[in-house]
């Protein structure tokens, strides 16, 4: 009699290409994960935001980031068009601006942190020198021939963006005379705010053709941010000073020189007439951009945060995907199975930490706040998987992966010209360490 065997049922599609299929689950997965990412980043810059909206507010009260154009010298002329019968038609009042021989500028800056909320705002005082002198006008190829030039109504004009910033009246010695600033400047095709003084020029002729005016200024302005000038002298001179210890030098002109210590800096720039792209006198037919010539400090918190927390939000899908790995690795390799549901909870748990590297970041340094929420996340992790695994050790090598990834991360956002070279040699490393450990995963199985 013929014994029969019992058929064998043959293995379905899901369990010949389970392992298969978890992994296509477990990417989708951590692709769906970049949803909540996107809003950590969102949150990121909404916080910014708001640090610039505080920053704002405070600066409008205080004064905002100044720029010193100045002193110009404006000489109005009027210019009588006539008909072809040599009748007036009408008479028409230009202005020809002229800038000093000389320049040097003497300041002293004292910024100060003022707090508004959770932020910190960088706002300055300062008590500038402006010393030089102008030649007399040679308005003799300058102005056409014919126009009657208005000799005792020139005036000294000096461009200030916010008047807010003014902390007392601005004074001028002219010639050895003094002077009081007015506000508001007699044109405004050059500079769009300032001040101005009155100042009865002598009738230009051979005589006084030779003769100059000899000027001094003395500036207490406040401001936020940046102060910046323009060189509008033949030969400028810039000398600051600040107990600042962090500095940032911009603009379109770097300093000759420049000393910076952790008790302040000392900066000098030395800007002649052919390194800018305007003339020492024109007329208002020809339009002037300052803009492009200023230079200055730009007083600058020693970090930024924000900045910092959104580089690191980059790698977040790096952490996500490759803790997957590892737990998966791990699963492949015990007699335990992790649910889809079980990787959502570790991968939200990666996420939270930038949420918690933003909120603790804007109370401590950025390097303080680093480290407590990695620690938070390192441990919280390490003790799910090890109700996972049911394994001190695996715990241990979760936690230590992640510990890798966190000290790797760290590393790349304290550099700033080598991040990228370091970034890549790291991402380079890490896929050959997961290419090299998939050999031994059954992807049939």
């Amino acid at each position: 009699m013929e014994s029969t065997q019992p058929n064998t049922p043959e293995p379905s599609f899901f369990q010949r290409n389970g392992t298969t299929l978890k992994g296509v689950l477990i990417f989708f997965l951590m692709l769906v994960l970049l949803i909540p990412t996107s809003m950590v980043e969102s949150l990121i810059y909404e916080r910014e935001g708001r640090q610039r909206e505080a920053i704002n507010e405070v600066s409008s009260k205080w004064g905002q980031s100044q720029t010193i154009s100045g002193p110009i010298l404006v000489l109005p002329y009027e210019q009588t068009q006539r008909s072809t019968d040599n009748k007036e038609v009408f008479k028409e009042t230009k202005f020809a601006y002229l800038l000093p021989d000389e320049l040097q500028v003497n300041g002293q800056v004292t910024p100060e942190k003022r707090h508004r909320g959770i932020f910190d705002v960088v706002l300055y005082g300062s008590h500038l020198t402006l010393e030089g002198n102008f030649n007399q006008p040679d308005v003799q190829k300058l102005i056409p021939a014919g126009a009657a030039i208005l000799w005792d109504k020139a005036s000294l004009m000096l461009g200030i963006p916010d008047l807010r910033g003014l902390e007392d009246q601005v004074t001028l010695q002219w010639d050895g005379q003094n002077f009081m600033f007015d506000p508001g400047i007699p044109v405004s095709d050059l500079l769009q705010s300032g001040i101005h003084v009155p100042i009865a020029l002598e009738i230009g002729g051979n005589e006084s053709a030779s003769k100059t005016h000899l000027f001094k200024i003395e500036l207490s302005l406040k401001g936020s941010g940046t102060l910046f000038f323009t060189p509008v002298g033949k030969v400028t001179d810039v000398k600051i000073t600040s107990p600042w210890a962090d500095p940032s030098f911009t603009g379109a002109f770097l300093p000759d020189e420049k000393t910076v210590s952790p008790t302040g800096f000392e900066a000098s720039w030395k800007v002649l007439n052919l390194n800018r792209n305007y003339p020492q006198q024109w007329t208002s037919d020809v339009q002037i951009n300052f803009k492009e010539s200023t230079f200055g400090v730009d007083f600058l918190m020693p970090v930024d945060n924000y900045q910092k927390s959104t580089r690191s939000v980059k790698y977040a899908i790096l952490f996500i995907g490759l803790t997957f790995l590892t737990i998966f690795f791990i699963e492949m390799g015990q007699s335990r199975r992790v649910h889809p549901f079980q990787y959502a909870l570790i991968g939200l748990a990666l996420v939270i930490f930038y949420t918690l590297l933003v909120s603790i970041s804007e109370h401590l340094t950025f390097n303080w706040a680093y480290l407590i929420a990695a620690i938070m996340t390192i441990g919280m992790t390490g003790l799910y998987a090890r109700s996972l695994f049911q394994s001190n050790r695996m715990a241990l090598f979760v936690s230590g992966t992640l510990t890798v990834l966190y000290g790797f991360l760290f590393v790349v956002l304290q550099q700033q010209d080598y991040a990228l070279l370091i970034g890549s040699l790291g991402l380079f490393a890490i896929l050959g360490v997961v290419m090299y450990v998939s050999r031994r995963v059954n992807w049939q199985g």
